[in-house]
């Protein structure tokens, strides 16, 4: 009996060790730009998009999980399978793409840092230095274990949105009815606003920091099933917290009409409507959530830019045998930090202008990955099945069609 229970704990324990990719990366989908865009949906049209999150998280997980699968089973990140596959030109696009795109959300969620510190009476001055430190020490200095704990630690600051919806109190019913009652306006406003919802839960950065923190983990194929636990679990849980987020602010900021276009404008919209709790829980979950994708985005792009060159990567290294991998880490944390310091500067058309950026990148991403995973000389017999192909093209054709409608919508 006590040898059974044994096998047990260690077997669960085994599985920990092993989760942790999937759930951090799909909770860093959830930043500070996306926190303002589910805010924004939910005072604005209440709860009639929460239907879509179901989609979005069938499509979320399907691609996570060839992401994953692509890594376990080649050793290999993502960038360094499109550079054997597509060529050196179609890589240096990608990267440079992906480089600029990455730099615009590190720069938003530096923002988020300043802003959420704010609310509570902190100077960006000192939260945005404190922060960048932290988070350069903690990589620079770290091993992949280690970090990799920190950062599942900041996935629980999430729980602050599920709190404060049940603190607000909105009609159960009336969500429930809106969750499987699909509705859709044909005007310009709700149809970007649905587009953006789409382009917070699927991102380039996400792909490839899945499958390049996979490789780093040195995660084998025969703990794979434990893996595609982790990716499908982060998945659900990345839109269970859109879920909660819309519902807080449409219960609250949409039934008086009030209108948002920040995370930190939602938590002091919500302080008289909801309470000081809820105001403090939202302010708290940016903060978090702000952290946790300072930390990431550039890891990604670092990881990214280095498999595609060739150049050593990766965690467990020191800087002296990994100077891209650190240099390239330090200066995206040094320039966008710095950046968010200046007095008086509007960021917000550069960092609205990389998002669209990172939007147009997503499908090109995408399509890679279709024909990556589906390449037998690559993946051997854990090519795409019918079913997961079927998804993931669907997914892929209408993110392009909100891509290309997204670009239409600038010039008109």
């Amino acid at each position: 009996m006590k040898e059974n229970i044994k096998k047990r704990w260690t077997k669960l324990l085994y599985i920990l060790g092993i989760i942790g990719p999937g759930i951090i990366t799909a909770n860093a989908g959830n930043d500070a730009g996306g926190i303002a865009t589910y805010a924004s949906v939910g005072a604005k049209y209440g709860y009639r998009m929460i239907w879509g999150l179901l989609l979005m998280t069938i499509g979320l997980a399907v691609v996570q999980e060839m992401n994953a699968r692509m890594g376990v089973v080649t050793g290999k990140g993502l960038s360094d399978l499109i550079r054997e596959k597509f060529g050196v030109k179609l890589t240096l696009f990608a990267m440079v793409i992906l480089f600029v795109a990455n730099f615009g959300v590190v720069l938003g969620d530096f923002a988020g840092v300043a802003a959420s510190m704010e609310l509570f009476g902190v100077s960006k001055y000192i939260s945005v230095p404190l922060v960048a430190l932290f988070i350069w020490f903690l990589v620079s200095k770290g091993s992949y274990v280690k970090v990799e704990k920190i950062l599942m630690l900041f996935t629980f600051v999430f729980f602050g949105y599920i709190i404060a919806a049940f603190m607000v109190k909105p009609d159960w019913n009336e969500v429930a009815i809106q969750a499987i009652t699909p509705s859709f306006d044909m005007n310009t406003g709700f149809i970007l606003a649905f587009i953006g919802l789409v382009g917070t839960t699927i991102t380039p950065y996400m792909q490839f920091y899945l499958q390049a923190s996979i490789v780093d983990k040195k995660i084998s194929l025969k703990d794979y099933k434990y893996e595609k636990l982790d990716v499908y679990i982060g998945s659900v849980w990345g839109n269970i917290v859109q879920f909660f987020i819309i519902v807080c602010t449409a219960a609250t900021l949409y039934a008086v009409g009030i209108q948002v276009d920040s995370a930190s404008a939602a938590a002091l919209a919500l302080k008289p409507l909801a309470g000081e709790n809820a105001f403090i829980l939202f302010g708290a979950g940016l903060f978090g959530a702000s952290v946790l994708a300072t930390a990431i985005i550039p890891l990604s792009t670092s990881y990214a830019i280095c498999e595609a060159f060739g150049w050593e990567s990766g965690v467990d290294y020191s800087v002296k045998e990994a100077p891209a991998f650190f240099g390239i880490y330090t200066f995206i944390i040094v320039i966008a930090a710095s950046l968010v310091l200046i007095p008086n500067l509007n960021l917000m058309s550069l960092i609205i202008s990389t998002q669209q950026i990172a939007g147009i990148l997503t499908p090109i991403i995408l399509i890679f990955m279709i024909m990556l995973v589906n390449d037998k000389r690559i993946m051997g017999k854990h090519t795409n099945n019918k079913i997961q192909n079927s998804i993931a093209i669907i997914a892929v054709t209408l993110i392009i069609m909100m891509t290309l409608a997204l670009i239409v919508s600038q010039f008109l």
